[in-house]
């Protein structure tokens, strides 16, 4: 199976709690948590990281669809967040609410609904997930 990715991910985290650096192709993002759990919150936390992952494959899979169809669309907002329960195994909500600027037929809101659901990390978060660790 191939990779998705041509280079890996990497990170790393010294002995400062929580902060760490992660690595792609061409930059480095700091992760950290808030400072009500301890973090200096000099980045985003891994949760947040995660939705926003969603929130801008979301935002570029419906401005391809939008500039493909040629619907005069300027501006797509997003807003995130999500939700766990713990009862007999772990549930993960996540809500997604997509605006945008100006008035859309209702029409075209359920194709662009469809569309949002068929980003590529929709559909990983949406499918089954195997995590290989290995040391």
């Amino acid at each position: 199976m191939e990779n998705l990715l041509e280079n890996d991910i990497t990170g790393t985290i010294g002995t400062q709690k929580y902060l760490c650096t992660i690595s792609w192709r061409n930059g480095k993002l700091l992760m950290d948590e808030p400072e009500s759990v301890g973090g200096n919150d000099l980045g985003p936390d891994p949760f947040s990281t995660l939705l926003a992952s969603l929130a801008g494959c979301t935002l570029s899979t419906l401005r391809m669809y939008i500039d493909r169809k040629g619907w005069d669309i300027p501006e797509i907002n997003i807003s995130l967040n999500l939700t766990q329960e713990n009862d007999s195994e772990l549930t993960t909500t996540i809500s997604r609410t997509i605006s945008f600027a100006g008035t859309i037929e209702e029409d075209i809101k359920n194709r662009l609904l469809i569309i949002a659901d068929k980003c590529p990390i929709s559909k990983v978060l949406k499918n089954k997930v195997v995590i290989n660790t290995t040391i």
